[in-house]
């Protein structure tokens, strides 16, 4: 008997033979052609990498699809055009200002959405893929953005392959009449479900790109690095992939599905509420409503879009699925950014106006954890002190946690801190910003959005640039961060060192000192109490800590 695995590996070589006699991607063909399983795709050349975009894996979620499981989309006759990028799945409208360097405009929206890209290598044969989540906070976000162009790692030897997912109250809500529909009794999670249908699709088809459907990396940053979390622990997602990256992710609650737990309600509930603020009476209604309507009225009413904690998808808190060993044991490279909340202030609390009043609302909320919290964040510099706390309650705990955890289940992992600065960032009060690693690792350091602080086009920039795409081309192809001419990056574990990106790579040991501690301690007495959510309530608006428990340290 042929395991499920096993015959998509099968039919991937199969589709890497029959490319070999048909048409093999190649850099002086100006319309490359591949003829996948699914069907034949004709893209373009560019620069020696063969691109292939707007591929569709799913069928339109419209009408009753709403809200259900992808639909693997049907095979196709004849060669498929695939120049251009596919529909952004429909998000709130992006408005570029001088307060947001991510705006973009990713053009018209849709919601048949469900698309990927690719770029492959000129004669690509068994070379290791690297699947791109993009981010967004789950609600917005697109495969097309320019710094996600994958041509710097195909040169590299390397597949690239991103994708579109549904987004916001379209990706991931809950509602007992979706349950009840559901033939496992759940609902939410759809937005993962796509990308767990796109990974499929890649293992059956990216033979034919010349791509090895064995040798599968997911990553992602913000969002789509908490999208690799969850695949990392959820059951359908498992043998679909083999290495694991995640750039500024986060390891925090989730709501359950039917019951309130850890300070949530219950995704069911918080699906009924929507129903309530939009003034529809049920389910038939809110598939009877317009994406854009149903994207706008959600988004003002306030919707938070969450992941589902629904036994299936996701049996159950990510925090409790690295305690118990249950992730997949691949290699894993993960880190965070020294000024990660510099550009999300929106995340900060109101600055207490004294000292006296920092350390008071500090001691109030962390009792006895109080004098270790005020030496991590003094109250002599109160938003330094503010920006680093949510930095490190959100982004260095998770990274050092999975770390920590991945390394105790004798799993690979390599950790990292982005603190590279340059001056339109520095300047703008946004050294080594969220997401600010992503041109570098992607070698698309002067494709930014127009908002983005400009990179100055020196060696210097390039260099740097240069040495993560080595590093993260390496990581695809073998499961270990090879630079050539940079730092071997070792692997973590008992002296806790981490890969700096600042000017130049660099390795450091012990990076968080007493505070990864102390947000251990401190996530661990939330869940034991299991009234307190833990993400952003940190410092001036942390809940009090609920008592020592016997399992926290």
């Amino acid at each position: 008997m042929i395991s499920g695995r096993a015959a998509y590996l099968l039919a991937g070589l199969a589709g890497l033979a029959l490319t070999a006699c048909a048409h093999v991607p190649a850099v002086g063909d100006a319309r490359p052609v591949v003829d996948a399983p699914a069907g034949g795709l004709r893209g373009v050349s560019e620069d020696g990498v063969a691109v292939f975009r707007g591929i569709p894996y799913a069928e339109a979620p419209v009408s009753d699809l709403r809200w259900k499981p992808p639909v693997a989309k049907a095979d196709w006759d004849g060669v498929r055009d695939a120049g251009e990028f596919g529909a952004p799945c429909f998000q709130p409208e992006s408005r570029p200002t001088a307060n947001n360097i991510y705006a973009e405009d990713f053009g018209p929206m849709s919601e048949d959405c469900l698309s990927l890209n690719v770029w492959a290598p000129e004669d690509a044969q068994g070379a290791p893929v690297f699947v791109w989540i993009h981010g967004g906070a789950l609600v917005g976000g697109a495969s097309n953005s320019p710094i996600y162009d994958g041509s710097h790692l195909a040169e590299q030897g390397v597949i690239v392959v991103s994708l579109n997912y549904r987004l916001g109250a379209l990706g991931f809500l809950a509602h007992p009449e979706l349950s009840a529909e559901s033939r496992e009794g759940i609902s939410g999670n759809y937005g993962l479900l796509d990308q767990i249908e796109a990974l499929r699709w890649i293992e059956r088809n990216i033979a034919a790109f010349g791509g090895d459907p064995g040798n599968v990396t997911i990553a992602g940053e913000s969002a789509g690095a908490l999208s690799v979390m969850y695949l990392m622990t959820s059951p359908p997602a498992q043998g679909l992939f083999d290495k694991a990256v995640m750039q500024s992710s986060y390891m925090v609650s989730t709501p359950a599905l039917k019951e309130a737990r850890h300070g949530h309600p219950s995704a069911e509930s918080i699906g009924t509420w929507l129903q309530d603020q939009l003034d529809v009476t049920g389910i038939a209604d809110l598939r009877a409503m317009s994406a854009r309507e149903l994207t706008d009225r959600s988004t003002a009413a306030g919707y938070p879009t969450w992941a589902t904690v629904d036994g299936k998808v996701l049996p159950r808190q990510t925090v409790e699925s690295f305690d118990r060993g249950e992730q997949a044991k691949v290699p894993l490279l993960a880190g965070f950014n020294s000024g990660e909340i510099r550009s999300l202030r929106r995340l900060l609390p109101p600055a207490p106006a004294t000292a006296e009043e920092y350390e008071a609302k500090i001691r109030a909320a962390y009792g006895d954890s109080a004098d270790r919290y005020l030496a991590a964040y003094p109250s002599a510099t109160i938003d330094e002190s503010l920006l680093a706390a949510g930095r490190d309650a959100l982004y260095g705990w998770t990274a050092q946690r999975m770390g920590e955890k991945h390394a105790a289940a004798g799993a690979p992992a390599y950790l990292y801190l982005f603190d590279h600065g340059y001056p339109a960032a520095d300047e703008a009060g946004l050294h080594a910003f969220h997401a600010s690693e992503i041109p570098f690792m992607f070698g698309t350091i002067w494709e930014t959005p127009g908002n983005w602080p400009q990179i100055p086009r020196t060696e210097g920039q390039r260099a740097l640039s240069d040495a993560m795409v080595g590093y993260w081309a390496s990581f695809a192809r073998t499961g270990m961060p090879v630079a050539e001419g940079h730092p071997d990056w070792p692997r973590f574990g008992g002296d806790e060192a981490f890969m700096v990106f600042d000017d130049t790579p660099s390795i450091a040991r012990d990076v968080l000192g007493d505070r990864y501690d102390l947000y251990e301690e401190t996530v661990c007495r939330r869940r034991a109490a299991g009234d307190q959510q833990w993400n952003w309530n940190v410092g001036v608006i942390s809940p009090p800590l609920p008592p020592k428990a016997p399992q926290c340290r």
